[in-house]
């Protein structure tokens, strides 16, 4: 019988060896920041300072950035999830992600595109038919619509407010084309 070939994370292999395979197969699913990549490492048990050198090596030769990696993040998930500004920030945090570093990162979303996303998402969220006319089935709209912004990181004053905008263009835009909702 032959003998089995020994894993790359085996107790016998160079420490800074094995965190830095860790490291590459993480940054090779996706971008991750460096706490994300300490704690990865931290549960595979490599030692702290091991595993801080090879994350200052990463980063001198820029394969770990955490402002590239808050502006690609913020990019993502405000276009594919229509995040606020509030989400991302706690999003970034979670992700070790300093505040200066996501104030930088947010600067790129103007409060013109964050608004735009958000009435984009109530106009694709509003049912058809819906009777904008009855009181209470406007209340209920507005309700699930504003919580679902709130969700999203909105302010709830800014939800309201656009809800109740988007609302009342589609009841005009309902009366408008000869689809009067009234008796």
């Amino acid at each position: 019988m032959g003998a089995q070939p020994e894993p790359a994370e085996d107790r016998n292999a160079d420490p800074a060896s094995v965190a830095r395979d860790i490291v590459l197969r993480q940054l090779t699913a996706s971008p991750k920041s460096r706490l994300q990549l300490e704690r990865k490492l931290a549960e595979r048990k490599v030692p702290e300072d091991v595993a801080a050198a090879v994350l200052d090596r990463f980063e001198e030769v820029r394969l770990v950035d955490d402002a590239e990696f808050a502006d690609m993040w913020v990019r993502s998930r405000s276009q594919s999830r229509k995040l606020a500004k509030g989400a991302l920030r706690r999003e970034l945090a979670d992700k070790g992600i300093d505040a200066d570093t996501a104030a930088a990162a947010l600067e790129q979303l103007s409060d013109e595109d964050e608004e735009a996303a958000a009435r984009h998402l109530v106009e694709r969220k509003l049912r058809p038919g819906t009777d904008l006319s009855d009181r209470a089935e406007r209340d209920k709209t507005t309700r699930r619509l504003a919580s679902m912004l709130a969700r999203k990181g909105y302010q709830p004053s800014q939800a309201f407010r656009i809800v109740a905008e988007v609302l009342d263009a589609a009841e005009d835009a309902a009366e408008g084309s000869g689809r009067s909702r009234y008796p």
